[in-house]
Formats: C-alpha cells, sequence, structure tokens
C-alpha cells in the first residue's frame, strides 16, 4: 500500500541549548514519503541537532515534530525504533563485535520477551548484509574493516532495523570519492527500490545534490530555506549561508559550486548565480 501525507512534519520548531542562544528558530517544512532530504549548513547550525530532534533524542523548546501524523512525543522508544533508523557519523568501535553481530542489534526493537532472534529476524539481517555488499566479511570483528566497509556495515545495519525513515549524519565523512559514491549510490537505490525516506546531513553539497531531491539549508543565525534542491542551492544563497563566494557550473542538468578563497588559483573568477 503506498502511503500519503506527509512521513516528517516540523512546525514552528525552536531549540536551543541555552536560553541565550537558539540554535534553531521557529522551522517549519514537511517531507512525503520516499523523498531524498539532504540538510546543510555551517558548523553549529544545528543540523545534528535537528537530526537528534527527529529523532527523539531531543525534545523542541517550542514547536512539533510528528512522525506519520502522530506527535513524536506520544511514541515509546521501541515504537519509534520502529519508524526511524540513524546512522552516525562513522566512528572507530570498542567493543569486539563482529559485522554480523552489530546488523542483528538492529532487530532489538522487534524482539519478544525471550529476545530469541526469529526467521523474519534472520532473513531481514541476511538481506541487509547482501545488499550493503557486506556479507563477505560478516564474522569478522567490526574494528578491522575500513572506514567504508564500517559505514557500509552501519547502513545495514540501520536496514535491517526495517524503518521507513532513515537519518544520517554525514555518512561518507572521512571517507575516499569511491566510498562516497559507493554510499550515495546505496542510499539511493534504497529510496527507488524500497521506498524509504532519506534525510541525510551533509557538508559536500556537490555530491548530494547530485542525488537528493530535496534540500535544507540551515543558516548559523536560525535562517533557513527548504524546497527543490536546484533552487535552494545558488550562489547567492550558498554565499549568504557560508560566508564565502562561489563559481557555478555545470555537469548536466546539475549545477557544481567551487568555492573561491582569497588565495585560492581561480580566486578572480566571479561566482554566477
Amino acid at each position: 500500500m503506498t502511503k500519503t501525507g506527509h512521513v516528517i512534519e516540523l512546525e514552528n520548531l525552536t531549540f536551543g541549548y541555552s536560553p541565550e542562544r537558539k540554535i534553531l528558530k521557529n522551522l517549519s517544512f514537511t517531507v512525503l514519503p520516499g523523498a531524498f532530504l539532504t540538510i546543510a549548513g555551517p558548523n553549529g547550525a544545528g543540523k545534528t541537532t535537528l537530526l537528534n530532534l527527529l529523532c527523539g533524542l531531543l525534545q523542541p523548546e517550542a514547536g512539533t515534530v510528528k512522525i506519520d501524523s502522530a506527535n513524536i512525543e506520544s511514541y515509546s522508544v521501541r515504537k519509534l525504533a520502529r519508524k526511524i533508523a540513524i546512522v552516525r557519523q562513522e566512528f572507530i568501535p570498542i567493543f569486539d563485535f563482529t559485522v554480523a553481530e552489530v546488523v542483528s542489534m538492529a532487530r532489538t526493537p522487534y524482539l519478544g520477551t525471550l529476545g530469541f532472534e526469529g526467521e523474519i529476524d534472520k532473513k531481514l539481517v541476511r538481506e541487509s548484509l547482501e545488499i550493503t555488499e557486506t556479507a563477505e566479511f560478516a564474522w569478522r570483528p567490526l574494528a578491522s574493516l575500513s572506514g567504508g566497509e564500517r559505514q557500509r556495515v552501519f547502513i545495514a545495519r540501520a536496514l535491517a532495523q526495517n524503518t521507513d525513515i532513515l537519518l544520517l549524519d554525514e555518512p561518507t565523512s572521512f571517507l575516499d570519492l569511491k566510498h562516497q559514491v559507493g554510499i550515495y549510490d546505496l542510499l539511493k537505490q534504497m529510496q527507488l527500490e524500497k521506498g524509504k525516506t532519506i534525510v541525510a546531513v551533509t557538508h559536500d553539497i556537490n555530491l548530494t545534490i547530485q542525488y537528493c531531491d530535496e534540500a535544507l539549508l540551515i543558516g548559523a543565525d536560525g535562517s533557513y530555506q527548504h524546497g527543490n534542491a536546484k533552487d535552494v542551492f545558488s550562489a547567492c544563497q550558498i554565499e549568504k549561508v557560508f560566508g564565502v563566494r562561489t563559481f557555478v557550473g555545470r555537469v548536466g542538468e546539475k549545477k557544481f559550486f567551487l568555492p573561491l578563497g582569497r588565495f585560492a588559483k581561480d580566486s578572480q573568477v566571479i561566482g554566477g548565480k
């Protein structure tokens, strides 16, 4: 059955870690099921904070967050974990779990009182490992993998959680070009083939603009713009939000942005609109 309506709704969301400074101010936007939304903005603008509000880790100071038309505060932790999976920034694991064990942890919200995995749980774990091409090292310790391999494992875990919504915090940080493209190819595949709603925080506008449908650009002053990615990302907006001039080029129908510092070789080029 195809879902209708908005899977994520934010209305007048305000949040601050202190009374003196509000990071997010009166933020309102909606996300349709199966959309790919990227969130961009300078450091400290509240991108990760917003993800934490969307997954229920933080509570808004004012305004509302709704998931599938229900206020997020009405969900128990277990029920929300059946709606939303989150992939944090890549990190070096401390415990010596195997890849299979890490991915299997995603099934915890679905386990009964005895905590035993059923055939459905095992099937979803197996499929997630195969889709992310991590099955070949399922029994290796997670700590023995490269950064790109570990990030695919964390995405496999999110897929095994079998949620409609995937939240990702800079999923390609510290990865080389091949693995960056591989992660976004995988996310796009999940959107197109599985109908997942993808919300990804990024600093790489040029990469994410090739994959996303919508964009949310947040300024350090709490201002924001939400809409079609091609409309949100412009030289004027990027200069306003990031405080840097850009040169705008095109690859096919897609724009790309080259930031121009004072001592850059192309610093005399004037950024286009």
